[in-house]
């Protein structure tokens, strides 16, 4: 199966198949809330990384939940997981959760899956196979963290007159973007690049505006794997929010 299966079938499978394990793990109803994000963790990275390993052994990996190995920065195609995006919400029993299977070429987002295991019956978004995005009702959305919203975000809602929206990964608002319920993800709190990689790379195939909050380009593979912020909407809203992250960060120099 290894063999023939393409880079896309396998992201997906892999995303789905974890999101599986994942809920069998949390219906054992074995865990503490704290110790279930524990175990749902480092189950799922075991099968996501002995998977690839096995599938892809060529290729280069980093995952949140493995200690990281400075070989992948010479490789070309490198994947990028997190095994359980919003350990937090999968430990107390919530649905916005995710599992990001992606892979960066070249330090380009290119393909990327991502599981939403939570919801009813489950589904899977990827890159290679994108939805018609809903298109945007008269008040904008702004997803935004449900424990630790972002400044920057709270600001630029309010000038946009934006409903904001609290959920918890940041996979599941990225996806919220392509399923119609939310119009704009903006984080400036500090993230890694297995939080962002895959979804980044689901939301550019499906037509939307994927950027640092600055405008440059989301680059992944790097030495340092901090990355701080990112903006994530529909292309029509793309420039008058980065003017109003520009203003908002010039009224504060």
């Amino acid at each position: 199966m290894s063999a023939i299966i393409t880079d896309g079938d396998l992201a997906a499978h892999l995303a789905e198949v974890a999101g599986r394990i994942l809920m069998e793990v949390r219906s054992s109803g074995l865990f503490s809330p704290k110790a279930l994000g524990k175990a749902g963790d480092q189950t799922a990275n075991q099968f996501l990384c002995h998977a690839l390993r096995e599938a892809r052994p060529e290729d280069g990996l980093l995952s949140e939940e493995e200690k990281d190995n400075a070989e992948r920065l010479a490789r070309s195609r490198v994947w990028i997981v997190d095994p359980v995006d919003g350990t937090r919400e999968y430990g107390e029993e919530r649905s916005d959760w995710a599992v990001h299977v992606g892979m960066a070429v070249d330090g380009a987002p290119a393909l990327g899956a991502v599981a939403l295991p939570g919801l009813d019956g489950g589904i899977v978004l990827r890159s290679d196979q994108p939805r018609e995005v809903p298109p945007a009702p008269d008040k904008l959305r702004m997803v935004i963290s449900r424990s630790r919203p972002a400044a920057e975000a709270v600001a630029v809602a309010e000038k946009l007159g934006a409903e904001l929206v609290p959920m918890g990964s940041a996979g599941a608002k990225a996806m919220a973007v392509i399923l119609g319920q939310a119009d704009i993800y903006l984080h400036s709190g500090g993230q890694y690049e297995w939080d962002s990689m895959a979804p980044v790379a689901v939301a550019l195939a499906h037509g939307l505006h994927c950027s640092r909050i600055d405008g440059s380009p989301l680059v992944y593979n790097q030495r340092d794997v901090y990355m701080p912020d990112l903006l994530i909407c529909r292309k029509e809203q793309a420039e008058q929010v980065l003017a109003l992250i520009a203003g908002l960060a010039q009224e504060a120099a």
